[in-house]
């Protein structure tokens, strides 16, 4: 499996609800809430299948990047739990 960072700027914010993305987001089997716009998921899927999936959530003047992670990575005051980075990413 493959853990993915979701990174996403929701242009319509005050007005949109998006809900549904998030809950498009959670229903990644292993999931965390990073920060207020950072999730990453574990799948076997490719970024562009994620892509295509999350982007129908969304606004047509929104963003997303979606990345695959193996690397270093560090962080600070994070929403999600320390460990679940650490065995995931």
């Amino acid at each position: 499996m493959k853990c993915y960072i979701i990174v996403y700027d929701l242009n319509n914010w005050s007005t949109q609800d998006y809900s549904e993305l998030h809950n498009a987001i959670k229903s990644y089997r292993t999931w965390a809430h990073i920060s207020e716009s950072v999730w990453a998921i574990v799948t076997e899927q490719k970024a562009t299948t994620i892509r295509d999936y999350l982007k129908t959530k969304m606004d047509a003047n929104d963003l997303i990047f979606i990345i695959k992670s193996w690397t270093e990575a560090a962080w600070w005051n994070v929403m999600c739990r320390d460990q679940w980075l650490k065995d995931n990413l």
